[in-house]
């Protein structure tokens, strides 16, 4: 049974960091492009960061610069580091593992993030 399981998420002031984790199993994690989401109340799910498997990396326009994904293929593990958090990073963030061969896209249950004095 395939899981992707996320960390890391709390309560930061703005300006601060943190970084989530994601660590799969039940893959062949290196053969996935893996994504953070978001989706903050009343708003839909939006991509925030992906990886792919050679590393290449894109980014919504919104984290530029403030946001790193990075993997660990050794660790089945994906990362995002935040920093300097807005309270409009509030959100579950989720994330997600799509196969460079078959069509079924894995999530995870997501973890929050608020960003708040």
């Amino acid at each position: 049974q395939a899981q992707l399981a996320e960390s890391g998420g709390g309560l930061v002031q703005p300006g601060g960091s943190l970084r989530l984790s994601c660590t799969a199993s039940g893959i062949l994690f290196r053969r996935y492009t893996m994504g953070w989401y978001r989706q903050a109340p009343g708003q839909q799910r939006e991509l925030v960061a992906q990886i792919t498997t050679g590393d290449s990396t894109n980014y919504s326009d919104s984290v530029k610069g403030r946001f790193t994904i990075s993997r660990d293929n050794a660790k089945s593990t994906v990362y995002l580091q935040m920093n300097s958090l807005k309270p409009e990073d509030t959100a579950v963030y989720y994330c997600n593992a799509i196969p460079i061969a078959g069509t079924y896209v894995y999530w995870g249950q997501g973890t929050q993030v608020t960003v708040s004095a």
